[in-house]
């Protein structure tokens, strides 16, 4: 029997980035930058050509959601008692030029982000830095697709009208 264990050590960076909005408009404005993905649509294309295709007019900042949660709701009735949207933002047909590389990519395709109002009722957008998490899996072909969403995410924060930090 042959075992093929691996053990990765990987740096992470937390990005927090403040929205100048209040809450309930910067989830709203996040939503409709970021668009529900029509997964029975996709589904239904004919090639992949067909799925890129779509992808662009359905992504047009590059991201869709395919996960939203209100944390809030999670929480009630607990201690707890932040405003929080928790999200899987990505893009199938981006995750794709890193997978067919090496499928463990997956863990952190889509992108975990989270919108928050912070104690002070600031809005906050939280988000590990892509172009680091990707670069762990030691191919460059793979880094460099990290290092394309770290624009992609620069793009959404700036129409956000936050500040993008300067390591994306």
């Amino acid at each position: 029997m042959t075992t093929d264990t691996a053990v990765i050590d990987h740096p992470a960076r937390r990005l927090v980035v403040a929205i100048p909005s209040p809450y309930d408009t910067a989830r709203e404005h996040y939503e409709a930058l970021v668009p529900e993905i029509d997964l029975h649509r996709f589904l239904r294309m004919a090639s992949w050509q067909a799925t890129l295709e779509l992808a662009e007019t359905k992504a047009p900042f590059g991201f869709m959601r395919y996960y939203r949660s209100d944390i809030a709701a999670v929480m009630a009735g607990s201690p707890s008692s932040w405003k929080a949207t928790q999200y899987l933002m990505g893009n199938h047909t981006i995750a794709e030029r890193m997978f067919r590389h090496d499928p463990s990519v997956m863990l952190h395709a889509p992108l975990r982000t989270l919108l928050y109002a912070d104690p002070d009722g600031d809005t906050k957008l939280a988000v590990d830095q892509p172009s680091l998490l990707f670069a762990s899996y030691g191919d460059p072909r793979i880094a460099d697709v990290g290092r394309e969403l770290d624009a992609l995410l620069a793009r959404l924060i700036t129409l956000l009208g936050g500040d993008p930090p300067p390591q994306l």
